[in-house]
């Protein structure tokens, strides 16, 4: 038997944006991007053209190559036409693939927050998408409100959905934005919308204020809905969106949904789901939840007693699916080849192939294991990684030594009076036997140090000359002055568009950061492969 497919339609980069705490930039929400795309979801809903200057120049141009890009925005204002809307016309003519608009299902919303009647909403519905389709988009309507809409007057919620079907709409999603309603709740609603429009032009989009978005989504696919929205990690106002990162193990792993549905995430991709759980959280600067389902430190984690000791027996007696299928790791007991597997699997990616007989990667998975013990977390960097990687298996040339480096950090006034921090760096590098010193200032100890390491490299100059320095975070990983610091840099070579992430971890922040600016630099000249 044929299994049906579900669509998966992530909202981290707008409505996971919502999070008190998170502003993405444009950089950022290029990286998130990419993770999405490895994760394999169908739908990435990159922002709100025309509302912001980053959402605006992230539609600037299409920033996915397979899954559907999609913009955000609202239906038309009442009492004009589509195409004398501004707003509209800016989500229209952005670079998306398809447009998703918020319409109100709620009549209590139409008159207190629109200020139009019930009929002139419906208009706005179906105007709206006639001029997505019209202009060539895949056109979604999200019915906000839609649940606790339904409960207060069915009729007009049904009329909304009905509205947006009828004008072409590919996708009505059913939003339980105040994320109040139960999941017996939602497979009795979603099941009665089903007379009004087919479940495979149904989509779920559920908050977490009750704990019940994952169930509340899963309610909806056993009722019909076959389009699933959510964000990584959970990340959304209040409380949160549905999890994706929860969902898509479940849907692929558990027989009362494997058994019936297929998406559009591979085995394999489902195998970097930790790491792409941990990759976003450093993105976001932010440690991972050790108990999250499914990729969490602990979630295959069993203490010492009768559980272990099952465990040892057979895993299965207090494990509900294989740490492997999702890329985690047990952590009941050191099991060599389950780490082994994992290293393999990262070095594959990275493009390292290795027989996995090589005695090499007993030493390299000790020297990972030895650098997550200082606090080093290559999830997210995984430039550091290959280069340590091809270190420990000889395939890294000596570029360039390090000799000893030197910042200072002056504060003083200048000549007409104003208070100004210079910052001054001096790096001693050997190069091929000879030793070369570079001094230059900088916006900081950390661009000050960047500037000297890479003013003069000598044979290898030409070859980081499209390389930049576009974003840095700092993470403590311990209370006091004298804590360990991790610092992640993100790099990009101007001329190949590559970007990479590099890591660096001390009690010395400006330590930490002289690590991670080596590895960049060693990073790209080893892509470079100057002579």
């Amino acid at each position: 038997m044929s299994k049906e497919r579900l669509y998966l339609f992530d909202t981290t980069l707008r409505d996971g944006a919502q999070t008190s705490g998170v502003d993405f930039s444009v950089n950022e929400k290029i990286v998130v991007a990419e993770l999405l795309e490895r994760l394999g979801v169908d739908y990435i809903e990159g922002g709100y053209p025309g509302a912001n200057p980053t959402d605006t120049e992230f539609f600037s141009r299409k920033r996915t190559e397979k899954a559907v890009f999609t913009a955000f925005g609202m239906t038309k204002r009442a009492g004009r036409s589509a195409a004398n809307d501004p707003g509209l016309q800016d989500i229209l003519s952005s670079s998306s693939d398809a447009c998703c608009f918020v319409a109100k299902a709620w009549d209590y919303h139409v008159r207190v927050a629109l200020g139009c009647s019930n009929e002139e909403n419906l208009d706005s519905i179906a105007d709206t998408v006639s001029a997505a389709v019209a202009a060539g988009k895949e056109a979604m309507i999200d019915c906000e409100h839609f649940f606790d809409g339904y409960k207060a007057n069915p009729d007009y919620a049904l009329g909304c959905v009905r509205a947006a079907y009828q004008a072409g709409a590919r996708w009505v999603v059913l939003c339980d934005t105040n994320g109040g309603t139960l999941p017996d709740e939602i497979f009795d609603i979603v099941t009665k919308v089903q007379d009004v429009v087919p479940g495979s032009h149904l989509g779920i989009h559920t908050h977490d204020d009750t704990s019940h978005a994952v169930a509340n989504s899963l309610a909806a696919v056993d009722a019909g809905v076959r389009q699933i929205q959510g964000t990584l990690n959970g990340l959304g106002e209040r409380c949160g969106n549905a999890n994706l990162i929860t969902l898509i193990p479940t849907l692929k792993l558990k027989a009362a949904f494997a058994d019936r549905f297929e998406t559009g995430v591979s085995d394999d991709q489902l195998k970097e789901i930790t790491s792409i759980s941990h990759a976003f959280d450093e993105v976001l600067n932010r440690s991972p939840a050790r108990q999250a389902p499914y990729v969490g430190e602990t979630a295959f984690a069993t203490k010492a007693g009768i559980h272990a000791s099952a465990i040892l027996k057979d895993p299965q007696t207090y494990e509900h699916v294989t740490p492997e299928s999702v890329g985690n790791q047990r952590r009941v007991l050191v099991s060599d080849q389950a780490g082994k597997s994992n290293l393999i699997g990262e070095l594959a990616r990275v493009g390292i192939k290795v027989d996995k007989a090589d005695p090499r990667l007993d030493r390299l998975l000790a020297k990972v294991k030895d650098r997550e013990a200082e606090g080093y977390a290559y999830e997210a960097a995984d430039a550091s990684f290959e280069l340590l990687a091809r270190k420990v298996l000889g395939d890294v040339p000596r570029f360039f030594e390090v000799n000893s480096f030197r910042v200072m950090v002056e504060r003083r006034f200048n000549a007409i009076g104003d208070l100004l921090t210079v910052s001054e760096a001096v790096v001693k590098v050997d190069i091929d036997g000879e030793t070369r010193m570079s001094v230059a200032e900088g916006n900081g100890p950390v661009n000050a140090l960047d500037m000297a390491l890479r003013k003069d490299l000598g044979k290898y100059q030409s070859a980081i000359e499209g390389l930049e320095l576009i974003d840095y975070k700092v993470r403590i990983l311990n209370g006091g002055t004298g804590a360990v610091t991790r610092v992640l840099i993100e790099s990009q070579d101007t001329k190949t568009h590559r970007r990479w992430f590099t890591i660096g971890v001390s009690s010395n922040i400006v330590d930490a950061s002289f690590q991670a600016l080596v590895d960049s630099i060693t990073f790209a000249l080893l892509k470079a492969n100057p002579a």
